[in-house]
């Protein structure tokens, strides 16, 4: 097993280390003994990683004498609903899982957002462990203790804020991701420069060719700066309560588009990547940041290959989203804007002065 790094996400009696490795799978059983006393463990993925990555997992465990029980569900975010979470909790009490015994999640954003709600949920609470093997989990959905399964009136509209006991990163899963893939977990690689480091934005501007080949040294560079990054928003603010939301920069625009194209036209990365375009654009025009932000933006996302071109949305439909997905209050919109790279504020917007801008917006005019 090659060398490890940690980050620590320091909250407590809730805290626990991020371990970025490369090639460190298969030595998963010991990293797990620092942590929990168990022999019994339950594997939540989904059916393409358990093709690639579950053997490697397995076969650490077993060799230390874990008995090893999973269950696999459908890929894709159509099925992060209730009833693959009823699914999940039907095999837990058929193995007789108890609470002292972990739920693991292995997988991308999906796997861990429903392993995650499970875990938080089944004998009210048990052990959690993220294994991400996108980059977009690995950079994000997997620090931070969010859980959450979609309701028919909305994405992650159920769901809870639960730890995990560790976060285990193996950069060499990368290697089988693809290219779209890929992409996508840059456009959140590209958010944690805009809005708390400047060195890091320049790093993806300087080095994106070595970094579109996947360059290990560099992805371990960037998942740890983003991880720490996350780390530190979270300590500050675990229940997103006020700085947290800086990490939702470009996502109250995204979040839109990816509505607005029935979660299927755009990934999420792809649907963020045009939200922070939009969000750019809009600080500009707001005289939040020079338009030469705006516009070094919106050139680093077109050229790690994401889309930056606003879709064709309608006022009607934005603001709509906006209210189901309770970003409207007293009529204002509450946006993360940038002043600069490496710095972001909230700022609420009237609703009117949003729809105003919106075609501005579109064609940056």
């Amino acid at each position: 097993m090659e060398k490890f790094e940690r980050v620590d996400v320091n909250l407590g009696d809730r805290s626990y280390p991020i371990y970025i490795g490369k090639g460190i799978l298969e030595g998963f059983a010991s990293f797990l003994k620092k942590h929990i006393d168990t022999r019994k463990v339950f594997i939540i993925t989904d059916s393409r990683v358990f093709e690639l990555y579950f053997s490697p997992i397995f076969e650490s465990l077993h060799r230390d004498g874990i008995s090893v029980f999973h269950a696999i569900f459908p890929e894709g975010e159509k099925h992060k609903n209730i009833k693959t979470v009823s699914a999940l909790y039907n095999k837990l009490i058929e193995v007789k899982i108890e609470r002292n015994e972990p739920i693991v999640a292995l997988g991308g954003g999906v796997a861990g957002d429903v392993a995650g709600f499970v875990a938080s949920t089944y004998l009210r609470g048990v052990p959690f462990i993220q294994i991400p093997t996108t980059l977009l989990s690995q950079v994000d959905s997997s620090v931070g203790g969010k859980t959450g399964i979609n309701h028919r009136s909305g994405k992650n509209l159920i769901g809870t804020f639960y730890q995990p006991i560790f976060v285990f990163i193996d950069i060499d899963v990368l290697k089988t991701l693809e290219g779209r893939d890929y992409f996508s977990g840059m456009a959140e690689v590209i958010k944690y420069g805009i809005i708390r480091d400047k060195g890091l934005f320049e790093v993806l501007e300087n080095k994106r060719d070595d970094i579109l080949k996947r360059d290990p040294e560099l992805l371990m560079l960037i998942i740890k700066r983003a991880c720490e990054i996350k780390a530190g928003v979270v300590e500050e603010d675990e229940r997103e309560k006020g700085v947290r939301s800086i990490l939702n920069f470009g996502h109250t625009f995204g979040h839109a588009f990816e509505a607005w194209g029935g979660y299927s036209r755009f990934t999420h990365g792809e649907a963020i990547a045009i939200g922070m375009v939009a969000a750019a654009r809009l600080s500009f025009l707001l005289g939040c940041c020079e338009k030469t932000t705006s516009e070094r933006i919106e050139g680093i996302i077109r050229s790690y290959g994401l889309p930056a071109d606003l879709p064709d949305i309608s006022g009607r439909f934005l603001i709509k989203y906006l209210e189901r997905d309770k970003k409207i209050k007293e009529g204002r919109v509450r946006l993360v804007l940038t002043e600069g790279i490496g710095c972001v504020r909230l700022r609420p917007v009237e609703v009117a002065e949003l729809l105003g801008y919106l075609p501005r917006i579109r064609g940056c005019v």
